[in-house]
């Protein structure tokens, strides 16, 4: 430290020549303006004397640049178009409250919805209402007609990618049939057994021919490897209904609840990028579920959705159709007046005929803004073919009345009478807006004979609603405005056969005749269609004679979209609302510039 100390204090000997400094520093600034003047002012004049060829230049080198910017422009347009644009989140709302996930016991549009998004089926149906191979590559039917093998196809796998095999399908037959499960499509595959023959191939053997089966197809397929382990009666609640595995185009990610007190749900999906057919355009899909049409018209004015379906068309004026596009489809069903033949007024075919004569169902449809399609037959007016097809005359009040008379029904004051007892009859319906404006025209109607109407609505939304259990179940009503699927096929055995009128049947109107029943059986066991057809008009004719129920309309559903997207084909041909997504892997949401395809 000491010698530190000395080395230092030699620097204090150290004496600054202030005038060597300022003369250096006067001699460097002199250096620096000779090489300024030299090497920049001098430059600079010279700049001066050739501006114009450096103008002249940088205006040719903009020129060049700017035209290859032109032919980069117009060279792009040549290969570029405006397309579609994949990715993208589309938002849809739908009826109804979801209760399961699991297809096996779908109860309402919105949980329909979410199963045809997620599950597959061998066969579905495409845009113009024509059944269609899905996870099905081929059928073969024996020579009795009660045989079908069906071959799947080898590349699909569920969303947790194990491979989708015949055992798969054979699985789902017998959870479905087995009475513990309580699924809904139980009564459909009673007597069809299913026999896995390789992974690949199915084979169904029926008691009887049976022309729709190929229609029967479309059920949805579930996947044995997830719920072998699950008892048949804990299925409907295990934690499969709440997070399913499918393997449709797009899988679940989560159920949303918006809060505790409302049925309003959302359920998040994200495209299947393994999906056999082709990852769809869009990333994510979500299904908002709503217990009300009102609420469904709410959510588009204020632009949460980017679409909806199951909108009446009783409410096309209130749909904000400045941000959306509006496209009607028909659906393969029909709202009918079934009226109860073992009511005592209506056992008498007098009384039937007569409410059939007096209903104007032309003012009916015009009332709901001329959407919907006429149909007077107890199956699709499209579906029978040929110039004998049977239809129901204009509506005749004269004969209406002329026909209650002959049925000992006389007028005295407002009504008519018969043994001092009035004829009163109630409709009964749903609370929809569609169906209660139905319900009113035709009471008017029918007060016009002398019929007094009342109308029950019941609220089907509720927990506690029991309407399947004493209204449809127990025949619990005088005439039931309804609408019966009636689907892609003309067999309607369910509906008006009289085996069907026990309580797990559908034959709501408890009608019998042996001639209709001998006329059923015969058509759904021919597969030539030329027979059937024949059979089907004799049907037909023989309905409309007995009246067991009034054909009112072939409803529409009113689907909304964002103006922006692409969903669902303008003209298409629907089955049921959720066939809306035959075509759902090529929606999009949005437009731009793309690439044309070489």
């Amino acid at each position: 430290m000491e010698d530190d100390t000395r080395g230092w204090k030699k620097f204090d000997r150290i004496k600054l020549d202030r005038k060597q400094l300022a003369k250096r520093v006067k001699k460097a600034e002199g250096a620096t303006q000779r090489h300024a003047h030299r090497f920049v002012i001098r430059r600079i004049d010279n700049i001066r004397l050739v501006t114009r060829e450096i103008t002249v230049w940088l205006l040719l080198v903009g020129a060049m640049i700017a035209g290859l910017g032109l032919q980069l422009m117009w060279g792009q347009d040549s290969y570029m178009t405006e397309g579609r644009q994949d990715g993208g989140t589309y938002v849809e709302g739908a009826l109804g409250s979801i209760d399961t996930l699991n297809p096996l016991f779908v109860s309402t549009s919105a949980e329909a919805s979410v199963s045809r998004l997620i599950f597959s089926s061998l066969y579905d149906y495409d845009t113009t209402g024509s059944i269609h191979q899905d996870v099905a590559t081929g059928m073969k039917i024996d020579a009795s007609g009660q045989v079908y093998t069906v071959t799947i196809r080898d590349d699909i796998s569920w969303h947790d990618n194990t491979p989708l095999t015949s055992k798969d399908i054979v699985y789902t037959i017998n959870l479905i049939k087995n009475p513990l499960v309580r699924s809904p499509l139980r009564v459909n595959w009673l007597d069809v057994s299913a026999k896995a023959i390789d992974n690949e191939t199915v084979e169904f053997t029926l008691p009887a021919t049976y022309a729709a089966f190929p229609y029967a197809l479309t059920f949805p397929i579930l996947p044995e490897h997830v719920l072998k382990t699950v008892m048949p009666g804990a299925v409907r609640e295990s934690t499969f209904s709440r997070n399913p595995v499918g393997s449709g185009p797009f899988s679940f990610r989560r159920l949303q609840s918006a809060d505790g007190l409302s049925a309003h749900k959302t359920v998040h999906l994200v495209a299947s990028p393994s999906y056999y057919d082709g990852k769809p355009k869009l990333d994510r899909f979500e299904i908002h579920a709503y217990d009300t049409e009102e609420a469904i018209i709410q959510a588009l004015k204020s632009r949460e959705l980017s679409g909806a379906s199951d909108i009446s068309v009783s409410a096309f004026d209130d749909i904000p159709k400045g941000a959306y596009n509006v496209t009607p489809q028909a659906i393969n069903s029909g709202t009918y007046l079934l009226l109860n033949t073992t009511n005592p007024i209506l056992k008498d075919e007098k009384v039937r005929q007569a409410l059939q004569a007096a209903t104007d169902t032309v003012a009916l449809r015009k009332a709901l803004g001329g959407q919907v399609l006429p149909l007077d037959l107890p199956v699709l007016n499209s579906q029978l073919k040929g110039d004998d097809v049977p239809h129901l005359g204009p509506v005749d009040v004269m004969k209406a009345q002329a026909l209650l008379d002959e049925a000992g029904w006389k007028m005295s004051g407002s009504y008519r009478v018969k043994d001092q007892q009035t004829l009163e009859l109630t409709i009964t319906t749903t609370k929809d807006k569609e169906y209660q404006l139905s319900a009113d025209i035709v009471a008017k109607q029918w007060q016009r004979i002398g019929v007094k109407v009342n109308q029950k609505s019941v609220d089907t939304t509720t927990v506690s609603s029991t309407f399947v259990q004493d209204t449809l179940q127990g025949r619990n009503f005088d005439i039931l405005l309804y609408e019966l699927a009636i689907g892609a096929d003309p067999d309607v055995y369910a509906y008006w056969h009289s085996s069907q009128t026990g309580q797990s049947g559908y034959n709501f109107a408890n009608y019998s005749n042996k001639t209709v029943d001998a006329t059923l059986s015969s058509a759904r066991s021919r597969l030539e269609p030329e027979l059937r057809n024949a059979k089907y008009k004799q049907f037909a004719k023989q309905w409309l004679a007995d009246a067991p129920g009034i054909g009112l309309y072939q409803p529409v559903m009113v689907y909304v979209s964002n103006k922006n997207a692409q969903t669902v084909k303008e003209g298409s041909t629907l089955v049921s609302s959720a066939d809306r997504y035959a075509n759902v892997q090529y929606w999009t949401i949005g437009g731009g510039k793309v690439y044309k395809t070489p």
